[in-house]
């Protein structure tokens, strides 16, 4: 599972997230054509490689016309939904939008959708909120977390004079997220645009399970104060499936015939289980009968408790949480012959003892079908294979 966790620590805007997206490996030319694509003509699109105390940051302006009037939220709502998006990205930058539209009618004490933005203003938010969404959907990862958001402090101006940040609107964006105390920035350090991405995009806090750093990139924001990076930092991930917290369950059963253990196995797995254990046990009254036992993520121990009810005759599961430290580990796949190949699991050992590989079952009996060789055999041959090919991927 791939994942992307926001970093606000200077604060987060629509153009920061841009341009975070833009150092992760989005093409700029995505970026550049999104205002064709949703009718903004005459939008100009300028991506700058830039430095924020010392970390290197891309840079996101948009260059907007002046138009003689403004538009509402309900017009900007309409817009989005009219847009060449997939739903994904549709149903997230409409919500985005309704979120800020009820944010400044409470201040303002008018209706969501007659929240008048000036048209710089809102047209940099349509470009900020769709081109964001859209990015994260292209970064293609499975989730979105954050980290605390920061507020900065001290004032912002505003039409009607000068506000406590953050801002009444921000604040109210920000209802339900965890805020970072203290920090350099002064002033504005998380607009409303930006809270409103968090909102649509992030399922949660820190990811609840451990996980691998792939890469991070930089958005820059326009002030460049010197003594702390302006900049938002997205990071991406893969959660570690060796090491973390797990849920154990377990149950004992006497009046289920063991037939239909491997049938509860394959749903316990299909729920998130990571592992299905059974053994016999003596019960009362001397009947004999077997134990269940499943480790499953704790996020997944509800569905996987729900799963062993449902394919069993148990009346009770015993749960308790656990810590796991298990080898590194990676996949990799040898090719047999055309068209037929193996997974194989590689380990990385402590130390210099370099790495152990193991085959996947289910793959080792696939090919022996396909090859007409005996599974053991297959085995030895891709287990041969993989390491001639890590130990060339290390030379």
């Amino acid at each position: 599972m791939r994942i992307a966790i926001l970093d606000p620590a200077a604060g987060i805007s629509g153009d920061m997230t841009l341009g975070a997206l833009l150092s992760l490996g989005i093409p700029s030319a995505w970026l550049e054509g999104l205002p064709g694509r949703l009718g903004l003509a005459g939008v100009g699109v300028t991506v700058r490689d830039v430095v924020r105390c010392g970390v290197g940051c891309k840079q996101v302006e948009f260059a907007i016309p002046e138009q003689p009037h403004g538009r509402h939220v309900g017009e900007l709502v309409r817009l989005v939904e009219r847009a060449p998006v997939s739903e994904w990205v549709r149903e997230r930058a409409v919500r985005a939008f309704r979120l800020v539209g009820e944010a400044e009618g409470r201040v303002h004490g008018v209706p969501p959708e007659k929240v008048h933005l000036h048209e710089v203003g809102a047209v940099d938010a349509v470009l900020d909120i769709v081109g964001a969404i859209e990015g994260f959907e292209q970064l293609g990862v499975d989730a979105v977390y954050t980290l605390p958001v920061a507020v900065g402090r001290g004032w912002v101006d505003a039409t009607h004079g000068a506000l406590p940040v953050p801002a009444p609107a921000t604040a109210i964006l920000l209802e339900g997220l965890e805020i970072a105390a203290g920090g350099p920035v002064e002033g504005e350090a998380t607009t409303p645009t930006g809270a409103a991405l968090v909102r649509v995009l992030a399922t949660g806090g820190a990811p609840p399970a451990r996980w691998r750093l792939v890469k991070s990139g930089w958005g820059a924001g326009q002030r460049n104060p010197g003594h702390y990076p302006n900049a938002l930092r997205v990071l991406v991930a893969e959660q570690a499936a060796e090491a973390g917290r797990v849920t154990l369950l377990a149950t004992d059963l006497d009046d289920m015939s063991p037939e239909y253990v491997e049938p509860l196995r394959q749903a316990l797995v299909a729920a998130g289980a990571l592992d299905v254990q059974t053994w016999p046990v003596q019960m009362k009254k001397g009947r004999s009968g077997f134990r269940v036992e499943v480790m499953a993520p704790e996020e997944l121990a509800e569905a996987v408790t729900a799963a062993l009810f449902r394919h069993s005759t148990t009346a009770g599961v015993r749960r308790w949480v656990a810590e796991r430290a298990t080898l590194a580990r990676r996949q990799v796949t040898v090719e047999l012959a055309p068209q037929v190949s193996v997974r194989v699991k590689v380990l990385e050992q402590p130390g210099a003892d370099g790495v152990r590989v193991k085959p996947e079952y289910e793959d080792v009996l696939a090919a022996a079908r396909a090859l007409g060789r005996p599974p053991l055999e297959v085995a030895r041959v891709a287990q041969r294979d993989a390491e001639a090919l890590v130990a060339k991927s290390k030379e």
